[in-house]
Order: C-alpha cells, then sequence, then structure tokens
C-alpha cells in the first residue's frame, strides 16, 4: 500500500515546480519558436501560391499574346500569298501575252521570209529552165 506522508507532498511540490521551471524555460520558449516556424511555412506558402497564382496569370497573358500574334502573322501570311497569286497570275498574262505577240511576229517573218524565198527559187528556178533550155536546144531563147 501507498504511504501518504510528508515526502510525498514535497515530491509533488517538486514536481509541481519542475513543471513551472520547464514550462517557463522549456515549453513555452519551444511553443514561441514553433508556432513562429509555423507562420513562417503558412507565410511562404501564401507567398508560394501568390508567385504560382502570379505566373499562371503571366503565361495565360503571354498565351494569349502568343495566339494573337499566330492569328496576326496567320492574316498578314493570307494577305502575302493573295498578293503573290495576283502578281504570278498578272506575271503570266503578261508573259502569255509578249509570247503570244512573239509567237505572231516571228509567224509573220517566216512567212514573210517563206514568200520571199519562193519568189527567189522561182526566180531562180526560171532563170535555170532557161538556161537548160539554151543548152539543151543549143541557142538562146
Amino acid at each position: 500500500m501507498i504511504n501518504l506522508d510528508l515526502a510525498f507532498f514535497i515530491q509533488i511540490i517538486n514536481f509541481g515546480i519542475l513543471v513551472l521551471i520547464l514550462n517557463l524555460f522549456l515549453y513555452k520558449p519551444l511553443r514561441a519558436i514553433l508556432a513562429k516556424r509555423r507562420q513562417e511555412i503558412e507565410s511562404s506558402r501564401e507567398r508560394a501560391n501568390d508567385v504560382d497564382q502570379q505566373v499562371q496569370e503571366k503565361m495565360a497573358q503571354y498565351e494569349s499574346r502568343l495566339r494573337d500574334a499566330k492569328a496576326q502573322v496567320g492574316a498578314k501570311r493570307a494577305e502575302l500569298v493573295k498578293e503573290a497569286q495576283a502578281e504570278e497570275s498578272t506575271l503570266l498574262e503578261k508573259a502569255r501575252s509578249e509570247a503570244t505577240a512573239s509567237l505572231s511576229s516571228i509567224r509573220d517573218r517566216i512567212a514573210k521570209e517563206s514568200s520571199d524565198a519562193r519568189g527567189m527559187l522561182q526566180q531562180q528556178a526560171q532563170m535555170l529552165s532557161g538556161d537548160i533550155c539554151e543548152k539543151i536546144l543549143g541557142r538562146s531563147l
């Protein structure tokens, strides 16, 4: 059985004093340090969340600007392609007309040279036939 004598009460008082001293010098500073650390962690988390949110907003802005720039580039490209196609068709039409004009002038020149050559050949043929006839007949015509 337990005896409740004076030593027991002194032990209880010592234990109470020990708890007060430990609370004053150990537990309160430790709790304060832990509370401060918890606050710093929460503050860091909030800052990290704020930074993450800012990064997300800036990424959204960047992507939006990138989409706008791509749309503008696409529109400009389509416009340039249309202009290039129009210029190409203009150049092709000009080249066709020049080729047609050149071809017709070449045909006209060939026809003229051909008729000139026929005329010269007929004259030469007449002269040759006259010369042949003179040689065959042995007299001049």
